[in-house]
């Protein structure tokens, strides 16, 4: 199958807009609890749809009073929390456009956001955060930024005390004056090369989307469903979610540090949750050391291999009565209590950002939790495809929402049209020009559609690797599965234009203890001591002997290197969506890269 539209479940009136998603819920008899703020000694405090509506206005008219135009754009900087929607929804109850900014961001960064979206304000969390803006501020002179209000500080309330003079049918007037084709948001993409462009996401891109969706995914999410957000929400993955809930009526509690997570998911109990593969691989490793640990490492190894057996088994329709027996005996053993400790109530999880890895995604399914992989950019506001619970082929992400359309041009680039594809990047008509061909925006993935209409990922068109030799070498197809290993944090498969593939492997910090306890090593051992160590040395070459297997032998690695530190996004390796910046990583490790091909034969 070379292309699939699927057609709209729900159609949409041309005049709605994403806070008419919130005015569903706050103006029905239900007025359902939508969100959930921490409460004391890990209790959660609801927040009813009327609730969330007045404030969310409250603060829409404070932006009115201080002089914000309509279609203005309105910078939002914090971690995730309550708040972050809570302006987000103000922001487009006041008429304006949100721009989102990482909490992380360098006061370049932000510089070159809030200046490119020309944003006449900025919201941000804490004083760390409003002096980036002022730095910003100062070094590029952004003339237009008139306010910067700060969460931590009064800068909400001050909002709601200014808009107390500002009448309800003014802010009637501003609130409904965007229909679908109305711009919503400017999102920058993280940019894992080059400066972030913008993407002018509308307000259809999101109610369209969000009501098919929902749909679609009727076991997911539905009205009185939970689940916690712990992605950042600049990104689009986590802000589409949040949208999708309100749409739903799906209650959303906020966590801002991954470190209290696993307390959060116990004391909130999602039905759902969504993260982006890293925190799966995060779950089955932490899973299993803690197994090996306690002396029971051979039954965790034996569930797992039962799980993705069930899993593959159930998939091609038939269980054997023996294989059923076992799995139930190790649902008591094992997978109640990985279950147990995401909280007990989650069922379904949605991965997207990278490719999950189908061993990993059948482990989970043959535990009881199914991970339903997607796929999409920030251009198609997430989701262009996804795998539903009626309809799914673990290994793939999916097929396309309803109101989107999957094409494979002749080279194997994955084109995608619909409800989800934005209308172009902001101030840039060349670019968008070139990334739009007959109407399907050109998403420079690599696929192909079985079939049933299921979308594969095989690889980035921009980082396939082509050899000396002429060979082309999809690395994702390597590093995922020698990162799949607890002792691997981050590897970088290397060999555009080289004589052979290798690869730069670093070590995860978290890991590493265990790890060497486990090996009877000297405990304190650090990743850069631990790089350089035999017994690490042999650890993963036998990783990457095993990756190597399933490719051919000219893909194959044939030298890698464990680097003393690790790439992450305070290092300036990977976005804050945590993809590798695999032209930095090279940059940086330039010196690394040189010796692999300069001084050492390679492997046969």
């Amino acid at each position: 199958m070379q292309e699939l539209v699927v057609p709209p479940l729900v159609e949409t009136p041309p005049q709605t807009n994403i806070t008419d998603l919130l005015l569903r819920h706050a103006r029905s008899a239900a007025n359902p609890p939508l969100l959930s703020k921490p409460g004391p000694k890990g209790s959660w405090i609801d927040i009813s749809a009327s609730e969330f509506a007045a404030d969310a206005s409250a603060l829409a008219k404070g932006f009115i009073a201080s002089g914000i135009e309509p279609g203005a754009r309105i910078g939002l900087m914090a971690r995730t929390r309550y708040e972050w929607t809570l302006v987000d929804f103000a922001i487009w109850f006041a008429g304006c456009v949100t721009v989102p900014v990482y909490e992380t961001s360098s006061p370049g960064q932000v510089a070159w956001i809030l200046g490119d979206s020309h944003a006449a304000a900025v919201v941000v969390e804490a004083p760390r955060h409003e002096n980036v803006v002022r730095q910003a501020a100062h070094q590029e002179g952004l003339d237009k930024l008139g306010h910067v209000w700060q969460i931590d500080g009064n800068g909400l309330d001050t909002l709601r005390v200014a808009g107390k003079e500002v009448g309800d049918a003014v802010l009637e007037e501003r609130r409904s004056a965007a229909g679908l084709d109305s711009l919503a948001t400017i999102i920058y993409t993280s940019g894992t090369t080059g400066r972030p462009k913008g993407c002018e996401l509308t307000h259809s891109n999101f109610v369209e989307l969000s009501d098919n969706a929902a749909a679609a995914l009727p076991e997911c999410v539905y009205p009185g469903a939970s689940t916690i957000m712990f992605l950042p929400l600049a990104h689009v993955f986590a802000r589409y979610i949040s949208v999708l809930s309100v749409a739903a009526g799906v209650r959303v509690a906020h966590t801002a540090d991954v470190k209290n997570l696993m307390g959060d998911l116990q004391s909130f109990k999602p039905n759902f949750i969504l993260a982006v593969p890293r925190v799966f691989e995060k779950v089955y490793n932490s899973s299993m050391l803690k197994a090996e640990d306690g002396g029971k490492g051979k039954i965790f190894h034996a569930g797992a291999d039962t799980a993705i057996a069930f899993s593959r088994a159930e998939q091609d329709g038939k269980v054997p009565l023996g294989l059923k027996l076992k799995h139930k005996l190790f649902d008591v053993l094992l997978y109640s209590k990985i279950r147990a400790a995401m909280g007990g109530n989650v069922v379904h999880a949605v991965s997207g950002g990278a490719p999950l890895g189908e061993r990993l995604g059948h482990f989970f399914h043959g535990i009881g939790l199914t991970v339903l992989e997607g796929y999409g950019l920030t251009e198609t506001t997430a989701p262009i495809t996804v795998n539903t619970p009626k309809q799914i082929k673990i290994g793939t992400v999916g097929r396309p929402l309803p109101g989107n359309g999957v094409r494979i041009a002749e080279d194997g680039e994955i084109l995608a049209k619909g409800f989800c594809v934005m209308r172009g990047y902001y101030n840039r008509p060349d670019l968008t020009a070139e990334t739009f061909v007959d109407g399907w925006f050109r998403t420079g993935d690599i696929g192909e559609l079985d079939a049933d209409g299921f979308l594969r990922i095989t690889g980035r068109k921009k980082e396939i690797i082509v050899t000396a030799s002429g060979k082309n070498v999809v690395p994702a197809m390597l590093e995922d599965q020698i990162r799949a290993d607890a002792l691997v944090s981050q590897c970088v498969v290397v060999g555009d234009a080289r004589p052979f593939i290798s690869a730069l492997i670093t070590v995860d910090e978290e890991a590493l203890p265990g790890w060497l306890e486990r090996h009877h090593l000297p405990a304190g051992t650090t990743t850069a001591q631990a790089a350089v160590m035999p017994e690490v040395q042999e650890t993963v070459a036998a990783l990457v002997a095993k990756a190597n297997a399933s490719v051919s032998r000219a893909e194959q690695i044939k030298e890698f290197r464990i680097v003393p530190t690790d790439f992450t996004e305070e290092s300036g390796h990977l976005t804050p969506s945590m993809k590798i910046k695999r032209a930095q990583v090279l940059k940086d490790f330039d010196s690394v890269v040189e010796e692999i091909y300069a001084g050492v034969k390679p492997l046969a």
